[in-house]
């Protein structure tokens, strides 16, 4: 698997930082404030299959067949993440990426506020962001806290949290909830409450949802989890902006 960055890593993070020149659905859709700076052209992607956290994620009913199938999944995904994103001590092989996730990371800003991610995702969220100032008019919203990267794994049994590859972004953790995780997440007042849909358990609009669904993110608030805040970015780093 190539590990190679679609752009230079200055051109990206100046992309991300200002969401300069992105063209959305054959527009423009945020200004660049260098006039001579070439518009970046976003590609909406879907998440791979096999990085998708339900699709390897062993459960207890499973047959032995069924788990090995899931194991192997898994393993895939492993690799993917280190080779694309950087290797992290206990998963996969360090020959597969010499850095680590986050000697491969660096600050950017979303709608205002700093968080760090790694390099290779830095242009999807810019795009997600020029997106959302486009699409999502309809309904404000101003985030208050993000979280990205971390250099410590907060799951168990063998799983990898994607914070530590820097590709996964949360949005106000204390507005948008995560029903299916343990306490003090799951004692939200959202997650006690009768509801039609996931969406009513966040503050978050749904357009926000689709606008990161768009170009190459998935959404925890799908996951058993019930991760609302939750955001990462599950599609081809080398396919985020058209050449």
């Amino acid at each position: 698997m190539s590990s190679r960055v679609s752009l230079p890593i200055v051109a990206a993070v100046s992309i991300a930082a200002m969401a300069v020149g992105l063209v959305i659905g054959g527009h423009t859709s945020a200004q660049t404030s260098a006039p001579d700076a070439a518009p970046v052209r976003c590609n909406e992607q879907t998440p791979h299959d096999f990085l998708i956290r339900g699709n390897w994620q062993v459960r207890g009913r499973m047959t032995p067949d069924e788990r090995t199938a899931r194991r192997d999944v898994h393993q895939r995904a492993i690799r993917f993440r280190t080779e694309n994103y950087g290797f992290f001590p206990g998963f996969g092989q360090r020959g597969w990426n010499a850095n680590s996730p986050m000697e491969n990371s660096a600050w950017t800003t979303f709608f205002g506020l700093r968080v760090r991610l790694n390099r290779r995702v830095l242009p999807a969220v810019a795009c997600v962001e020029a997106e959302i100032r486009s699409a999502c008019t309809a309904t404000p919203y101003t985030p208050v806290r993000l979280s990205g990267i971390r250099d410590r794994n907060t799951y168990h049994n063998g799983e990898i949290s994607n914070h530590v590859y820097g590709i996964a972004i949360d949005i106000d953790p204390n507005r948008n909830t995560c029903c299916g995780c343990v306490a003090p997440w799951n004692e939200h007042p959202l997650c006690r409450r009768d509801v039609d849909s996931i969406y009513d358990r966040m503050a978050m609009p749904e357009c926000w949802v689709h606008a990161f669904e768009k170009y190459g993110f998935y959404w925890l608030g799908n996951d058993q989890l019930r991760d609302t805040m939750h955001f990462e970015f599950l599609s081809d780093p080398d396919r985020i902006v058209a050449p």
